[in-house]
This record gives structure tokens, sequence and C-alpha cells, in this order.
């Protein structure tokens, strides 16, 4: 499975998100959240064996539209 080269905690790939849509709510981080708080470890991040795409997130929400 293909993935990106870059690593973002989710609540900052939702600002880079919101951003490149000119949307201006903003995203709070809970850390007493609990089941819902952080999920430790790489579960979001690409696999070993993963095939990393040249084409980083930034550049993928523009090309967007």
């Amino acid at each position: 499975m293909p993935a990106g080269p870059d690593v973002f905690a989710l609540d900052e790939l939702g600002r880079i998100t919101l951003a490149a849509r000119g949307d201006k709510r903003s995203v709070t981080t809970d850390d007493s959240a609990g089941m819902f708080a952080a999920v430790p470890g790489a579960v979001l991040i690409a696999a070993d064996d993963a095939v990393i795409a040249p084409t980083s997130y930034r550049e993928w929400l523009n090309r967007q539209g």
C-alpha cells in the first residue's frame, strides 16, 4: 500500500486540511478524552514495506482544488 512522505499527528493533519480549504475552524486536542484520546504507537504510520510516494500531503491537497 502506498503512503506519503509526511508524518503528522492527527490534530495537525486536521489543521493543515482545514487551512488548505480556507476553513477558519480550529482543532482542539483533548488529552483527557479517554479512549478517544491520542492512539499510542505507530498505528497510523505506513508499514515498513510500504511504497513511499513522493507527493506530500500539502501538495496532494493543493491538487484537489
